[in-house]
């Protein structure tokens, strides 16, 4: 029996396939979209108070590392998405491209998630404080800033929302394809 399933080819249809290829462009295009609203929004997050006291994003190494994390996530979502482009236009992706596509998609993934983990432990500590290491919240403060890295972290886990998607959608096409 299982000779018999082995010899059979998978052939998915070619309706599917650009399907699959129209929600992948749809998915780096969000992706793109949502990493750049979360740097511009990292990017600006200043808020300068009395005698001269400001904060910033790049007073933290771990927003800093977080706005880089977006920064690359951002870039190679824009080449991926043309490398996805001219496969669509050829018409044909074979399991290698997905393969290469998943690997890519699972790096830019890690990447933001432990970009946004970093800047949500941060935050968490800015806006609530950890009293027995003697750390003040200081959201009270500057609020505007602590509102802007707050909707930039959002963002970029919108963001992971959608590479997660391209990540499964990637490694299934990869294994649809390689079956012979």
């Amino acid at each position: 029996m299982e000779r018999f399933e082995a010899k059979i080819k998978h052939d998915p249809s070619l309706k599917i396939q650009k399907v699959m290829l129209i929600l992948q462009i749809l998915l780096r295009i969000l992706g793109f979209a949502f990493s750049l609203g979360a740097v511009w929004r990292i990017l600006t997050s200043k808020q300068v108070l009395f005698l001269g006291f400001a904060a910033r994003y790049t007073y933290s190494p771990s927003m800093k590392f977080f706005a880089y994390a977006n920064i690359t996530g951002c870039a190679t979502s824009v080449l991926s998405l043309f490398l996805v482009l001219i496969c669509f236009y050829k018409k044909h992706l074979d399991s290698n491209k997905y393969f290469y596509l998943f690997l890519h998609d699972l790096l830019v993934l890690g990447l933001l998630v432990a970009g946004s983990a970093a800047a949500t432990a941060i935050g968490y500590v800015g806006k609530y404080g950890q009293k027995h290491s003697g750390w003040e919240p200081i959201c009270s403060f500057v609020a505007k800033f602590c509102h802007k890295v707050t909707v930039s972290v959002t963002l970029s886990y919108i963001a992971i929302i959608f590479y997660l998607c391209l990540t499964v959608i990637s490694a299934n096409q990869s294994r649809h394809n390689i079956r012979v």
